[in-house]
């Protein structure tokens, strides 16, 4: 029976976003990951980042993800990284159902090229990088998460589509799922 679904994917994915619309449509709670860091830490991640590096981030990412995961029937949002740690991938394939969202590099670039609140792009966007050199940036990181991210149970594409269509489209999948692990 599935009780927990984790979301992951390259950051501006739509991990929160669906993750948020299609939990709110199962009637169950949704987390995201980063946000629940940053309520705690009362800093953003990119504070986070600065102030006590990525370690650390990674260190408390691990125990905010097992405290979130006693909760049944919730949809939680992972951060872009969260899986580069075996613990975490092996923890959460073993408490829920991994569903990664795949976005291209192109859609991303779009959709981070002027945020300044990403820290593994805050200084690329500042120093003003042409588009080959960002999508190129983007293209070498989803390289090196590919891996982590290929484990998931489902990969639903993400495109450019309207939200209301993308949702409709997850939904009908998430649906899916459910019934037929229910019915196992």
């Amino acid at each position: 029976m599935i009780e927990r679904i984790y979301l992951t994917g390259f950051m501006t994915s739509g991990k929160s976003t669906l993750g948020s619309i299609i939990a709110n449509c199962l009637g169950w709670d949704f987390f995201d990951l980063d946000n629940e860091i940053c309520n705690d830490e009362k800093k953003t991640v990119t504070e986070i980042f600065e102030t006590k590096g990525e370690k650390y981030f990674r260190e408390i990412e691990s125990q905010k993800l097992k405290s979130l995961s006693h909760h049944k029937n919730v949809i939680l949002s992972l951060g872009g990284g969260t899986l580069i740690s075996d613990e975490n991938v092996k923890f959460i394939k073993t408490n829920g159902h991994l569903v990664y969202l795949r976005v291209s590099p192109e859609i991303i670039y779009t959709r981070i090229k002027k945020k300044t609140d990403r820290p593994l792009f805050k200084e690329f966007v500042l120093a003003e990088n042409s588009k080959k050199d960002f999508i190129n940036k983007i293209t070498s990181m989803l390289k090196d998460r590919e891996p982590y991210y290929s484990q998931a149970d489902l990969i639903f594409d993400v495109d450019n589509s309207p939200i209301g269509k993308t949702v409709d489209r997850f939904a009908k999948i998430i649906n899916r799922v459910i019934c037929e692990k229910n019915k196992n």
